[in-house]
């Protein structure tokens, strides 16, 4: 008897450690068995563990676990800020053109799929509002794994960086809005959002600044980079968490930052190795466990409808404008079809909202329901759009 309160702690204390084990090995089985991608297979595993009949992950994450996640993410963000080509935006406008009318015409049609499906103003908002995003996150693990380079690849994670941001600002006006009483409430508010985001990219930027110059003055910018820009990341995003900033706009300013003070990040060191393995892992397997059955019950129908709407405006806008952005219609709809993850992002600014003391979980459980869709499907349309464009290296042409 005196056995039983130890041994139960010990499974507590482990449940993490065994659930990232157990989704790595699936994800290893599932790639070699099925040709998967791994990270479909970690989220399968994040979302089983967690559902109350099997009860092996608890149904709030530790804080711990919560911010190992949220520092995963922003080594993703980091990377795709790093690989961020500011000077190609500015000589090809149309590709920044193509980024704010996908996410436009993104939310619009979910906004009006959500008002048709009888959702009352606050919720429609909220979820067209993250609707917008396309996170980098599956994308960018697809990219390495397949060893994918080209058009579509490099457009599909620069539109994504735009579709962030856009989504971070309007989920900020939303919330604002909604808290607002008043319109000198909402001037308030607004100059508070404009203020919090203002302050999140001079953090990027400071970090951005400050690692370079200290990896120069240590002459160690190649062996000890990755271990510099790891660190700093994870600090980057306790600050943002510890003072309400934005944790992806700040990461993604650090590494447009680093790219611009010509650091560099070794080639074989992308993903920063095996610490961002292990990171991305976890953070896939916490995403899913995240989810809520009785969430993605409740918004099934309609979260599946938005999987699809939200496919097909993104695939229409890159085809739209993708002969006068340079490339064939084809590779347009190609680099929409690659920007379908969604739920990492979603899952996590919920995650941090709820923490904020904003639950906004019940509000988007169509949203919900289609981040488990898409946390299984997101990958493997990344990975068909990659080979369809011949930018996997087996399969790209002499």
């Amino acid at each position: 008897m005196p056995l039983q309160v130890p041994l139960f702690q010990a499974w507590q204390d482990l449940a993490w450690p065994i659930a990232v084990l157990v989704a790595w090995v699936a994800g290893e089985y599932g790639h070699r068995w099925m040709r998967l991608p791994r990270i479909s297979a970690y989220a399968v595993s994040g979302f089983v563990f967690a559902l109350p009949a099997v009860g092996v992950l608890p149904s709030v994450a530790p804080e711990a676990i919560r911010l190992l996640a949220s520092i995963a993410f922003g080594l993703v963000l980091f990377e795709v800020g790093y690989r961020t080509n500011l000077s190609w935006l500015r000589a090809n406008p149309w590709l920044l053109v193509t980024g704010v009318v996908e996410a436009t015409l993104t939310a619009a049609v979910v906004y009006l799929a959500c008002g048709a499906a009888g959702m009352d103003l606050a919720s429609r908002q909220v979820v067209a509002a993250l609707a917008m995003a396309s996170s980098p996150a599956a994308m960018l693990r697809v990219v390495h794994d397949r060893r994918a380079s080209g058009q579509v690849t490099e457009r599909a994670l620069h539109l994504s960086v735009i579709d962030c941001l856009l989504a971070v600002f309007a989920f900020k006006v939303v919330i604002g809005l909604q808290q607002a009483t008043s319109v000198e409430s909402v001037r308030h508010l607004a100059g508070a959002a404009a203020r919090d985001l203002a302050a999140s990219g001079a953090l990027g930027v400071l970090a951005g600044i400050t690692v370079p110059v200290f990896l120069r003055s240590i002459a160690r910018t190649r062996d000890e980079g990755t271990m510099a820009f790891a660190l700093a990341v994870s600090v980057v995003v306790g600050l943002a968490h510890a003072t309400g900033l934005s944790a992806v706009l700040a990461t993604l300013a650090f590494g447009v930052v680093a790219r611009r003070r010509r650091t560099v990040l070794n080639a074989q060191r992308r993903g920063f190795g095996s610490l961002g393995q292990l990171l991305s892992v976890l953070l896939f397997v916490y995403v899913a466990s995240a989810l809520q059955w009785s969430e993605i019950a409740a918004g099934a129908a309609l979260g599946i409808l938005l999987v699809f709407l939200r496919l097909v405006a993104k695939t229409a806008a890159t085809a739209a404008f993708a002969i006068p952005s340079g490339i064939s219609w084809r590779k347009g709809a190609w680099t929409g079809i690659a920007m379908a993850p969604l739920s990492v992002f979603v899952i996590l600014v919920l995650e941090q909202s709820r923490v904020d003391g904003i639950d906004l979980i019940e509000l988007a459980a169509p949203l919900a329901a289609a981040a488990l869709v898409l946390e299984v499907l997101g990958p493997i349309l990344v990975g068909v759009a990659l080979r369809a464009a011949r930018e996997v290296p087996d399969l790209q042409e002499d």
